[in-house]
């Protein structure tokens, strides 16, 4: 991948984070973290609703398909590996359900939410 294309996904994806944070804001959601990095992971949102820690993943593809099959096993297991630092370094988090949300971005169409997307 050359250094011009990298830029743009990398803007891209950026673009798409702030759009999801804005779509959970939305939704009653409160942001508490964006852009999570510990050594074993990264977290893209850290939003609270209620009772409810959501641990979100955001993939921008050029379809929905595209985005859904971006999220592997492993990246599932790096993201819960972010979310148990996380726990740690923020106790009063410790009595919320946790849960693994992903969303989706598609060009030009609002981020599609899958709530509970994966467990442990």
């Amino acid at each position: 991948m050359t250094e011009a294309r990298r830029r743009r996904a990398y803007r891209r994806g950026r673009l798409s984070e702030t759009l999801c944070r804005l779509m959970l804001r939305l939704k009653g959601y409160r942001i508490l973290a964006a852009g999570f990095r510990v050594p074993v992971g990264e977290i893209d949102i850290v939003a609270r609703r209620g009772k409810t820690l959501a641990i979100v993943e955001v993939k921008a593809r050029a379809s929905l398909a595209e985005a859904a099959e971006a999220l592997s096993s492993h990246q599932q297991r790096r993201i819960a590996r972010a979310a148990e630092a996380y726990l740690a370094l923020h106790p009063s988090a410790a009595g919320l359900v946790v849960r693994f949300d992903v969303m989706l971005v598609q060009p030009w169409r609002l981020p599609h939410h899958l709530t509970n997307a994966w467990r442990l």
